[in-house]
């Protein structure tokens, strides 16, 4: 252990300083810039931009607005494929700019046809400009320094590099952590999508077939929203803060795609366009982006009309100075909402590990109101991407309930799939044939078939005020990332979002999760250990614990923990329904019992 350990401390003090050199990356510039695309394939006004009923809406909204009054429309994107089909149609209806901040940018279908889309709308003439957080976004050298010469209308920031690099190996992975772990864990979170500051999208979902319906083995329940009118301007000015700031560095400053820049010179290879994986998928999405008559019926027509519309991020130097009020703008505004609750909080998360401060906020709530109702939907086991946040989350689950949570967790495989993703099918993906299947082998189950799990980050208040964006709702989110997300205040669409979220709390869809059955002087003495040993800050070893999944029994009608007859029409399965490892449970109680000081960070 000694020797890794020193081993590691080599490999940080050896990468730590090696940030590029200034003559070497001023070469690599330099380099890029002489070998950059300058070719138009447009030179109209409006860059050959195809018709959108988004532009109309939004010209709408920016006209009739008034100080005091604004005006936006709103589209709610529950489903992924919809989402990745408006994202690829307002590119193409770009006239003058495109802005994207993401955290994942992965090199699959999803990824590849958004830079390729990106790329074309640089060659006709639209200003492209994309921030991606370093850790888990494009690590392909070659693909980078292509992208770094692809067009003088393109340009792509990485933010927070690790060791000034574009790749991170397990080695260097693991140095970052042992050798400057505050930094390596300061994360941009942001998704933000952005058309000419007028139209944009934010919300949950990343770059990645995941989260678009496109994976075969495990696909994300997101949901973000698209607003057209004068809110877009605030993500404007939260993007030009991020693309200004120290920590986005542009590509020639990488230290591995300033070598390759410079190895490639002035007669490399251009940027070229994607094969696909799923040629037929991605050409029947891409023709229908095109239909602006579609685009009108399915979308642009169902648009809400709303007033108030707040854009919020935090700063991207929240973390050097975090006792600055504006550097945590999300978190704050937040906790402002669960402090103005009145009668009902109906809140989405796949993570339900709760900051001190929200305890603390939902504490105060349950003794001020004590009919407050605190409807959470979040992941269960079989459906998270992440075990160990489960496991904190399980070790909780008596403190959650005590508050007054009712919490549904939701199952991989719904009730409503089908519907869930219906948007797979509205774009003619079925011309592909069956989708391939194949087990999700990180938490195996006891069925097999495309896995569902929540990524959605949504909150209703009182059924009033709608928040959607990327905070999750947990201490990472408060002190480690930056986050960003639209609080919407109206009434109509927070009802549409309330909806959307007690859907996956659905009985077919969701395990209850409440007190297990007893009141016997065994279940009783259980509780008492069992309460013992979760204030215990690291050692929680005791297996029993307060709260279990309870299914809806045939024939009964759902019912909220605690109402009389609950028990009568619940049955309880146990603490991992549908998880068929058992080393899967085990790791899981071993993160209960031993990973509580990790709960800021996991």
């Amino acid at each position: 252990m000694r020797a890794i350990a020193l081993a590691v401390a080599c490999v940080a003090l050896a990468l730590g300083g090696c940030a590029v050199d200034p003559i070497h990356a001023r070469r690599a510039a330099a380099t890029a810039a002489a070998a950059q695309d300058h070719a138009l394939t447009c030179t109209a006004t409006d860059a050959c931009a195809i018709a959108s009923p988004y532009q109309d809406l939004a010209a709408t909204a920016m006209h009739e607005s008034r100080p005091g009054a604004p005006v936006h429309y709103v589209n709610l994107l529950d489903q992924g494929a919809d989402s990745l089909l408006l994202r690829v149609h307002l590119i193409r209806a770009a006239r003058k700019s495109i802005d994207i901040q993401t955290f994942i940018f992965a090199e699959d279908d999803a990824g590849y046809l958004m830079l390729d889309e990106l790329v074309k709308a640089a060659r006709r003439g639209v200003r492209v400009r994309i921030i991606v957080d370093q850790l888990f976004s494009l690590d392909d050298v070659e693909l980078l320094a292509q992208l770094a010469r692809a067009h003088v209308n393109f340009e792509l920031r990485v933010y927070n590099p690790t060791f000034h690099k574009a790749r991170t190996p397990p080695l260097e992975f693991a140095a970052g952590i042992a050798c400057c772990f505050f930094q390596f864990n300061q994360r941009m979170h942001n998704k933000l999508f952005l058309v000419d500051d007028a139209i944009g999208i934010a919300g949950g979902r990343n770059y990645e077939n995941r989260y678009f319906d496109w994976d075969d083995a495990f696909d994300y329940r997101d949901r973000d929203v698209l607003v057209a009118g004068p809110a877009a301007r605030q993500m404007a000015a939260s993007f030009e803060r991020f693309w200004a700031n120290r920590r986005s560095v542009p590509l020639s400053r990488l230290r591995d795609v300033a070598s390759r820049i410079l190895a490639d010179g002035l007669n490399a290879r251009p940027y070229a366009l994607h094969a696909y994986r799923d040629p037929a998928r991605v050409a029947a999405l891409t023709a229908r982006a095109d239909d602006a008559g579609y685009i009108r019926a399915q979308f642009a027509d169902a648009a809400m009309r709303v007033g108030d519309v707040e854009y919020f991020s935090d700063a991207p130097d929240k973390f050097e100075e975090p006792d600055q009020p504006r550097d945590d703008e999300l978190s704050r505004h937040i906790l402002e909402l669960f402090q103005s609750a009145k009668a009902e909080i109906v809140m989405q998360t796949p993570y339900l590990v709760l900051s001190r401060t929200a305890r603390r906020v939902f504490a105060e709530q349950h003794r001020a109101h004590p009919g407050l109702r605190i409807i959470v939907s979040t992941n269960s086991l079989a459906a998270t991407d992440a075990f160990y946040v489960y496991a904190l989350s399980y070790k909780y689950k008596k403190r959650y309930l005590k508050l007054g949570f009712e919490i549904h967790e939701f199952k991989p495989f719904p009730a409503d799939a089908d519907a869930l993703i219906a948007g797979y099918a509205n774009l003619g993906n079925d011309s592909t044939g069956p989708r391939r299947y194949r087990k999700y082998e990180r938490a195996p189950l006891t069925e097999h078939g495309v896995r569902l799990g929540l990524h959605a980050k949504s909150i209703v208040i009182d059924g009033n005020i709608a928040m959607i964006g990327s905070h999750n709702f947990d201490p990472r989110s408060d002190h480690y990332n930056t986050e960003s997300g639209f609080i919407i205040h109206d009434r109509a669409f927070a009802q549409v979002v309330r909806a959307s979220i007690l859907r996956d709390c659905a009985p077919g869809n969701a395990w209850t999760i409440a007190r297990r059955q007893g009141t016997n002087w065994i279940s009783r003495l259980n509780r008492a250990i069992g309460d013992f040993s979760a204030r215990l800050p690291i050692f929680d070893i005791w297996p029993y614990r307060y709260a279990s999944s309870f299914e809806l029994k045939p024939g009964c009608t759902p019912l909220p923990p605690g109402a009389p007859g609950f028990y009568d029409c619940y049955a309880d399965v146990g603490d991992f329904p549908e998880v068929d490892l058992p080393l899967k449970t085990i790791y899981t109680r071993i993160v209960t019992a031993f990973g509580a000081g990790l709960h800021s960070i996991l």
